[in-house]
């Protein structure tokens, strides 16, 4: 019996493509962070997709995800602004993927500033009627040196 755990990793297809659209997933994230857009944040969710913040709070369903971010454009976020970059992704399935988004302050004419922390995000995305979509994402705060 081989206990050695398995690679899970789609090799079949050449996922260039699926690589720039969700680079593009993401880049339309940043523009609805950066234009306190909520629509726009939240576009690319899933109907019945799931997000977990920063602070650890867990919001369902793309309705209570536009009215979070809503919320959060109106209150605590009013101020911010950030720089995101697709740091990987791993297609587990031709249509699934996982990917690393990492994130820094900047101020609003997009020149990184120093706030004493980033963020690294996780997300899950799926592949459904020929666009991709996140299915989950996973916030989490990162202290700078």
């Amino acid at each position: 019996m081989d206990d050695a755990p398995p690679r899970i990793e789609d090799t079949t297809h050449d996922h260039a493509a699926d690589r720039a659209a969700i680079e593009r997933v993401i880049a339309d994230v940043e523009a609805g962070f950066n234009a306190h857009d909520a629509a726009l944040s939240v576009a690319h969710f899933a109907a019945n997709a799931s997000a977990v913040s920063v602070r650890g709070a867990q919001v369902s369903g793309h309705d209570a995800l536009l009215e979070a971010h809503r919320a959060g454009f109106a209150g605590p976020l009013r101020d911010q602004h950030a720089r995101y970059e697709l740091a990987d992704v791993t297609f587990l399935r031709p249509d699934v993927a996982v990917a690393h988004k990492r994130a820094r302050a900047t101020t609003p004419e997009g020149e990184p500033i120093d706030v004493g922390h980033a963020m690294i995000a996780l997300y899950v995305l799926v592949r459904e009627g020929g666009r991709w979509w996140i299915a989950a994402r996973q916030n989490t705060l990162v202290a700078q040196p």
